[in-house]
């Protein structure tokens, strides 16, 4: 199987990197790969790259993940999460190719407290939300060989993240203050990796369970809640780290204004996925608590 990854450099797409290998032999580029274009700002460059190399599967982990930048340079935002997208998806389908894409619960708007499922009316509240929806219903147009999984609060021990954020203000502040009115599931960029290897091997032979699936962590918290887990783990884990912070004093999204609407609700439905794919998702804490030994280098 021959295998083309777009967005190597990228949380997820540094995972993909793994689970993908053990499928066949996996191209893998980037914004800024030398031998053919992975850029996304570039749709006509890139769909000559899936002409030139002729993948049997197409896996896209290259995104506008700015969401503030995006609300002030909306025509980049829409042409790297929407147009470059469905220019693959066309080239995908004419090759007979499967296509994977990544998208995101901003395509909601965050009300209720009940988990979307795939279903659901969508709704979003920001240029990001907005583009990654173009960009999903530009892909379902184009090919009925895709996989679209949307996720949320993505995180990984590479690069920067929350839990590594949260962790720095701890041994910086006594108190500090995040917010508890966004509920949502904390995801590993390597579960999502590992989900995506599953689905390809799956859909080679089910070929019908091709479509769009909701794929997080299972249980839910706020980011109060996800900060307060990160810096009792780490004093659990005795590590090298100094903590001072003996408050995370709840406050709501109104505190933290940005260009960008977030929305209160992340909650994702999981059922399809599970059921389809024959999966059990692990709670968001057996991720996070992993990804944190990786970081604190405890035994």
């Amino acid at each position: 199987m021959n295998i083309l990854l777009f967005g190597k450099g990228g949380q997820v797409g540094w995972e993909l990197q793994r689970s993908l290998s053990v499928l066949g032999t996996v191209t893998a580029l980037d914004h800024d790969s030398a031998d053919h274009c992975g850029d996304f700002s570039h749709p006509e460059g890139v769909a000559a790259t899936v002409r030139a190399l002729k993948p049997d599967v197409i896996v896209n982990a290259a995104a506008h993940t700015a969401v503030d930048k995006a609300e002030s340079e909306p025509e980049l935002a829409r042409l790297i999460n929407a147009t470059t997208p469905g220019a693959i998806a066309r080239e995908a389908a004419q090759l007979g190719a499967w296509m994977v894409h990544y998208s995101t619960d901003y395509v909601f708007d965050g009300s209720g407290t009940t988990p979307w499922v795939e279903t659901d009316a969508t709704g979003p509240l920001s240029v990001y939300g907005r583009t990654k929806l173009e960009g999903e219903q530009l892909i379902q147009q184009a090919t009925p060989r895709h996989l679209i999984l949307r996720t949320s609060w993505v995180y990984a021990a590479r690069g920067g993240n929350f839990a590594k954020t949260m962790l720095r203000l701890a041994q910086e502040r006594e108190r500090l203050t995040v917010i508890d009115d966004q509920w949502g599931a904390p995801t590993g960029a390597d579960l999502l990796a590992d989900i995506t290897a599953h689905a390809i091997r799956h859909l080679a032979q089910h070929p019908e369970d091709a479509g769009l699936y909701h794929a997080v962590a299972a249980g839910e918290t706020t980011w109060n809640g996800y900060a307060k887990y990160v810096i009792a783990q780490a004093q659990k884990a005795q590590a090298a780290l100094k903590i001072v912070a003996n408050e995370v004093a709840p406050v709501p999204t109104s505190a933290f204004p940005t260009p960008a609407a977030r929305p209160h609700n992340s909650r994702l439905n999981t059922s399809k996925l599970q059921t389809t794919f024959g999966i059990t998702l692990p709670h968001w804490q057996t991720g996070v608590a992993r990804m944190l030994t990786e970081i604190l280098g405890t035994p």
